[in-house]
Order: structure tokens, then sequence, then C-alpha cells
């Protein structure tokens, strides 16, 4: 039996080449991880996903505005105050969400890195690059 510091965690000391130990830092870094929370997930079988990108973020929030705005309309037309050319705007802003809804699965699809899974691998089990 190991012996654990008084948190009664165990330490582990690995060795690690050069090459696995930049392909540690980089997987963990795409993740937004620690080296270590990294580790963890991985052997916890905790699935491991790349952070998004800032477009990817932007492209959220853009949807997000259009449905608060989809919403507003939707409320007059349920109190009887809006007018046809306001069914038409909302109608439109649906349309806009759908095709930035395509963008973003498109990016993340794309994204390298953007479903790691056990050793590197993405959902295709295909290796990281």
């Amino acid at each position: 039996m190991s012996k654990t510091d008084k948190k009664g965690r165990h330490h582990l000391h690995i060795e690690l080449t050069p090459a696995q130990y930049r392909l540690l830092a980089e997987q963990a870094k795409v993740c937004g991880l620690s080296k270590r929370a990294y580790l963890v997930r991985l052997m916890e079988g905790t699935p491991i996903r790349a952070k998004p990108s800032q477009e990817i973020k932007d492209l959220r929030w853009e949807v997000h505005k259009i449905g608060v705005n989809i919403n507003q309309i939707a409320r007059s037309i349920n109190a009887g105050i809006a007018r046809a050319e306001d069914a038409r705007r909302g109608l439109f802003l649906l349309d806009q969400v759908y095709e930035l809804m395509y963008k973003m699965a498109q990016k993340e699809s794309l994204a390298p890195g953007s479903r790691m899974g056990y050793n590197g691998q993405n959902d295709h089990g295909e290796g990281a690059q």
C-alpha cells in the first residue's frame, strides 16, 4: 500500500518522453484543463471536450440575441398588438438562427480536438494531430 499525504491523496511520479509531455500539455490546454485534471478525467472516463473558440462563443451570443428578439415578437403577437410585418420579421430572425446554428455545428465538428476521447482520439477513432 502506498503512503498518502495528510488529505489522504496519493502522489504519483511518471516519466514521459518530450513528445508525450508535449502531447499531454497540448491536449490539456485545448480542453482548458491542467495536465493533472486532464489525466484524472481520462482515468475516470469523463468525456473531455475542447473549449469552444471565440468564434463559436460569438455565434452563440448572436443566436441568443436573436432568440430574445423572437420572444419579444411572439409576446406581442400573442397579446394581439403585433402587425403582419412583425410576424414576418420573426420568421426572418428564425431563419437567421437556423443559419447560425448550422455554422456552429460545422465549426464544432471541424475544430481540431473538438471532441477528444481516450488517448486523444475523436469520435471517429482518429488520433489528434
